[in-house]
């Protein structure tokens, strides 16, 4: 079972999230996610997320390498109270957005996300990679067919970019842009289709491919990714030898 962490959402377009562990109690974090921490929180890097006390080095290198086709680091930083009384921790988001906070007891112990948006989770929780099923998704979505997956009942905190839309499907059908999805929990069916009409795909600004979600279950969508931010930036930097657009 995982360490049952208390937290609390600090800030709005640029939150970070608090973690409150117990004396002995974990959290485990990509590396370079930690803001601050309080007295008495030890951190270490180590291979894996320690969700298997029982696992071997052979067993902890083959998790830990799978990590690395997603684009994360092989290590995993763990943060523990070696005191006596309750400490805080605290994470921050990587660029603008929305830090979630996900029961995975409450969610069916089990969700999916794009790579990116895992920030952290109590102790206990396991850190895995999940291949998507269909080569379309991986050859042609833009966002990869390897997709993180999180499994446990403990609390875990992901990001999305801009606001957070959470929908609930119960059976239905729905489609965005590949870039806006951040997550689903077990009984969503994940796959890329082609966008209809040619008109559509050379003109339209949409995009050649659309995330289609079906089944029942939860999922949380992005109204501003990571891949849209970067583009505007890199659309308005300045030009070396010249001015920018809109200067005079």
């Amino acid at each position: 079972m995982a360490d049952q962490v208390d937290y609390e959402i600090v800030g709005n377009s640029m939150p970070a999230v608090e973690v409150e562990l117990d004396p002995g109690e974990s959290v485990i974090a990509e590396a370079g996610a930690m803001t601050y921490m309080e007295e008495d929180i030890d951190f270490e890097t180590k291979l894996g997320d320690g969700a298997d006390p029982d696992q071997g080095l052979m067993g902890k290198l083959f998790s830990a390498g799978k990590r690395v086709l997603t684009g994360e680091t092989l290590f995993m930083t763990h943060f523990t109270n070696r005191g006596g009384n309750k400490r805080r921790v605290a994470f921050a988001a990587p660029y603008p957005g929305t830090i979630v906070a996900v029961d995975m007891a409450a969610n069916g112990g089990e969700i999916t996300l794009q790579k990116d948006s895992f920030i952290c989770a109590a102790r206990g929780t396991k850190v895995d990679i999940a291949f998507n099923k269909r080569l379309g998704a991986g050859f042609f979505g833009g966002e990869g067919f390897i997709l993180e997956k999180l499994s446990g009942d403990g609390m875990a905190f992901i990001h999305a970019g801009g606001t957070v839309i959470e929908k609930e499907l119960n059976g239905e059908t729905l489609r965005v842009d590949t870039g806006c999805l951040v997550g689903f929990t077990q009984g969503i069916d994940f796959d890329i289709t082609l966008s209809s009409g040619l008109k559509s795909m050379l003109f339209g600004g949409e995009g050649i491919f659309l995330t289609t979600l079906s089944g029942h279950g939860k999922v949380w969508l992005q109204s501003l990714p990571f891949s849209r931010l970067s583009d505007r930036i890199l659309a308005n930097a300045p030009k070396v030898g010249g001015s920018s657009k809109g200067e005079s």
